[in-house]
């Protein structure tokens, strides 16, 4: 049995804990009403009988109380009481410290593996994860409604970034980068005035990206075209040096010149952004996370410029970034967005020749991800705009002028369902599944509220970058937040994991199958129904979210297979699947799979993203094309997943073996420091902890958990 500490740790039962708090009481009373060895055996063999498999440990104490009573230890049980009530107030005290030190230790793996970004043995990142702990702790024990804490605990719902819960700080947005150059912005008390070169445009903007990730704690996202502008200074700037310089110069020396000081500073600028996202750190302990856009606008005034500059991109990012080592490797940041239209769709565009660099880098560097204007318009009131860092969507929302806006927008935070459970506790009832469907539906729109209310009396003033100084806003010092958190300004989301299984366990089939869609898209349509209800109530922006959070599809299952054992095809594979996405398992090519959850994206409109595999994604370019065509006329948005293992200490980009000792190890350098090596699977999207069972490893060398 597993036992659910209050900090929400799971660690195994342990009798001694009841003989020691027992007998602490003992000695309280006189002899005569003292429990006995054989007493408290009884008590102990009478909860392991209950025969669950994980329990509260609020839950295994009040069992004791009751038995100590009902053996008539009256007297112990009001001792019993009161330790426990002394224990309780020492933990309201102070209940980090076993958290803490484990993690400055190196010793709390769940937190240190909780954020791949982060690299928990560096000292500046253990301090944020520190103070993540407490965050964690106050938000369970103070800040959170008891009803919430515990939904959470039980695996009913996930209170996304509980870490950062304390502060009065969100979750992700899109930075509005063209007011922050245009008009100036102001970092560390310093004005910033407009760039008036490419370069300078490119190293002010590294510069806002890490401002901005320091006072918020998901994704940033930034449109590239408002550099397009800067590009062109610069080539004009470079022309008219040139031609004051040699005035003997004809118009085609001079263009000649132009363009190679304009490549060089392109290149540079370019490169300025890669490395400068790559070796910044936030004070969140990581790099940040950021997203580039890169659409080109056939209606954009710098759209030669726009192109030059995506190009560029692209071409870095297929060749990729040296490691210590000195070896060429795919960089995690920034992620790649890059937006198909009918001027770049690979039926004759004028810019066909970017696309094609783009499947290029996907076949090589898996990046960029893509997005079909095609579909976004239909769904987004024509508008194709960037998702968040974290990949949810904003809603359309006008301004006073009527002008659709989306820069300066961002997202107040997450709650997640666990669908699956509901169908669990139903049992195939659908009466009882859609009764209690509702009854968790009503504990997520509590949990938000809670999200809501601790943002709003925010001042302007918490984060100067993001309020006062034009990332999110122009506000006066002083002045609330209030009004951006209301209307629909900004989103706040309900994400949920587990169609498949929730489907399979109420109908017996996959939702592939007519009958399971149809339950299926039953389900998601109550769940927008749900958002688009309390976004009407408030007036905030409710939306629906296929949350890509990875780790989450393992907690849920984890915390299912202990409270409800091993359900065939649902907790037995150790994961459930994300969102509304395809079983891993099913027997289904990439664009039906691609064709059949194009259904369920707009449903999700605050947050979509579907993926499929490639086996050996570099030899098959061809494959990567037809689908880049696929997606255009097909699906919003989309990204390729391989079968992709790396060595970072000696830059072996093959499968990462595992020896006769059951260890990971690189057949190049045999490296088997697990922390240098990337070993993914991400058929599925779960970026969780991937492991190989050791006392199998003969059989199952090159599979992971849920493959």
């Amino acid at each position: 049995m597993k036992v659910i500490k209050r900090n929400g740790n799971s660690v195994d039962f342990d009798q001694t804990k009841i003989e020691t708090a027992i007998g602490k009481a003992n000695t309280e009373v006189k002899a005569s009403e003292r429990a006995s060895k054989e007493d408290i055996q009884e008590i102990i063999e009478y909860i392991l009988s209950l025969g669950k498999k994980r329990m509260l440990v609020e839950d295994i104490q009040d069992e004791i109380e009751a038995k100590l009573m009902s053996q008539g230890h009256y007297e112990l049980a009001k001792k019993y009481i009161i330790y426990r009530y002394n224990r309780a107030l020492i933990r309201k005290a102070n209940t980090t410290d076993e958290t803490i030190m484990s993690l400055v230790k190196n010793k709390n793996k769940d937190v240190a593996e909780e954020n791949s970004n982060k690299n928990a043995m560096v000292a500046s990142t253990q301090r944020d994860l520190i103070a993540g702990e407490v965050s964690r702790d106050l938000t369970r024990r103070l800040l959170l409604p008891p009803e919430i804490s515990k939904a959470h605990d039980d695996g009913i719902i996930h209170f996304h970034d509980a870490d950062y819960f304390v502060q009065p700080i969100f979750n992700c947005c899109l930075i509005n980068l063209k007011d922050m150059l245009d008009n100036g912005t102001v970092m560390n008390g310093k004005l910033i005035e407009q760039p008036k070169s490419f370069q300078v445009a490119c190293t002010i903007t590294t510069q806002i990206i890490a401002a901005v990730a320091s006072s918020q704690y998901g994704g940033q996202s930034v449109d590239i075209r408002h550099l397009a502008k800067y590009l062109r200074k610069s080539k004009d700037k470079f022309e008219k040096q040139i031609r004051e310089t040699d005035t003997s110069l004809s118009d085609e020396s001079v263009k000649k010149l132009v363009e190679k000081r304009v490549k060089d500073e392109l290149a540079a600028g370019v490169q300025t952004i890669q490395y400068q996202i790559n070796t910044l750190m936030t004070t969140n302990g990581q790099s940040p996370f950021v997203t580039l856009f890169l659409y080109l606008d056939k209606e954009d005034e710098y759209l030669e410029e726009t192109a030059m500059i995506i190009e560029e991109i692209l071409s870095q990012r297929l060749k990729g970034i040296k490691n210590e080592k000195g070896i060429y490797i795919t960089p995690a940041f920034p992620k790649l967005v890059y937006v198909l239209d009918d001027i770049n769709n690979l039926t004759g565009g004028k810019f066909d020749y970017i696309t094609e660099l783009a499947c290029k880098c996907s076949s090589k560097r898996m990046y960029p991800d893509y997005i079909s204007a095609k579909k976004m318009r239909e769904n987004y009131e024509g508008n194709v705009f960037s998702p968040m860092g974290c990949r949810s969507f904003l809603s359309p929302w006008k301004d006073e002028n009527g002008n659709y806006k989306f820069e300066g927008r961002f997202n107040q935070g997450v709650v997640s369902l666990n669908l699956p459970q509901i169908a669990i506790v139903a049992g195939g009832d659908e009466k009882k599944f859609w009764k209690e469907f509702d009854n968790r539906l009503e504990i997520c729109f509590k949990a938000l509220m809670c999200r809501h209310e601790a943002l709003k009396g925010t001042l302007s003033d918490t984060s100067p970058i993001h309020w006062q100084y034009g990332a999110i806003a122009r506000l006066n010092k002083g002045e609330t937040i209030d009004k951006l958190l209301e209307n629909g300004y900004s989103s706040i989301s309900l994400g949920y994991i587990g169609i498949y299984e929730m489907t399979k366990l109420m109908k017996g089939v996959s939702h592939t199958t007519p009958e399971g869609r149809e339950f299926a898209l039953k389900v998601m349509n109550h769940l927008n129904e749900a958002t688009a209800k309390w976004k009407q109530e408030t007036g905030i922006g409710f939306a629906l979210y296929g949350t890509p959070a990875e780790s989450l599809c393992y907690r849920f299952a984890r915390i299912d297979k202990e409270k409800f054992g091993i359900i065939k095809d649902i907790t037995d594979k150790g994961y459930y699947t994300n969102s509304y996405h395809v079983d891993v398992r099913e027997d289904i090519n990439a664009f039906d799979k691609l064709k059949f959850e194009s259904d369920f994206q707009p449903i999700s409109s605050g947050g979509c993203i579907s993926y499929v595999e490639i086996p050996n994604l570099t030899g098959n370019l061809e494959a990567i094309r037809e689908l880049v065509k696929f997606i255009y006329d097909n699906i919003q948005y989309a990204e390729f997943n391989t079968k992709s293992d790396y060595c970072h200490v000696c830059g072996y980009d093959g499968e990462i073996i595992i020896n006769d000792n059951g260890e990971w190890e690189c057949p190049q350098c045999h490296n088997k420091d697990h922390s240098k090596m990337n070993v993914t699977r991400r058929t599925c999207g779960y970026l969780g902890e991937n492991f190989w069972n050791v006392g199998k490893t003969k059989e199952i060398k090159s599979r992971v958990l849920h493959l």
